[in-house]
């Protein structure tokens, strides 16, 4: 795995610039929390009954990022499979990742973060997403807003099992 980099935000920016730099903060802080494990320790599980795996963050925001930009914004038709779940197995993202192959997992995730990155490059804030959201429209704002939140509470999730590994810390 290689090393991430990570920038922070600026301190003063229009809000575009701002979204987008903290989303991408976030989701390199994601990278962060992985990098140096083994895929077993990238498998590991918190503790039971729950299936939450630094692997499983990961598999879980390759989905996500896909949702709201393929399947919201862009209007994608997306079927009724994720990448890792299914009707029958809605957790799949979290539940299956004892056999998972670690490198494509996280190949899917940095995929899908530049697919993301493709369909938001150069659009207005208020850009309207093609599909509803619960019947309503949803803007490229909320949807940034969403994500930063997204990754922001599953990073906290992250620096937890992180440390249940192996004791780093950190932000």
């Amino acid at each position: 795995m290689t090393t991430t980099s990570r920038i922070d935000p600026p301190f003063a920016a229009d809000e575009s610039t701002m979204l987008h730099s903290w989303l991408d903060y976030h989701r390199a802080t994601l990278a962060v929390k992985c990098e140096g494990l083994t895929d077993d320790q990238l498998r590991e599980r918190s503790v039971e009954p729950s299936s939450l795996s630094l692997l499983g963050l990961v598999r879980h925001m390759a989905e996500v990022e896909r949702h709201w930009f393929q399947a919201v914004l862009d209007g994608v038709e997306l079927g009724e499979q994720g990448l890792y779940w299914t009707k029958e197995d809605p957790d799949g993202d979290f539940d299956n990742v004892a056999g998972a192959d670690v490198a494509a997992d996280f190949a899917a995730w940095r995929e899908q973060v530049e697919l993301a990155r493709a369909s938001a490059a150069g659009l207005p804030l208020e850009t309207v997403g093609k599909a509803l959201r619960r019947g309503e429209e949803v803007t490229l704002r909320w949807i940034l807003v969403h994500m930063i939140e997204e990754y922001a509470r599953h990073n906290g999730h992250a620096d937890l099992l992180r440390e249940r590994i192996d004791g780093a810390t950190g932000e």
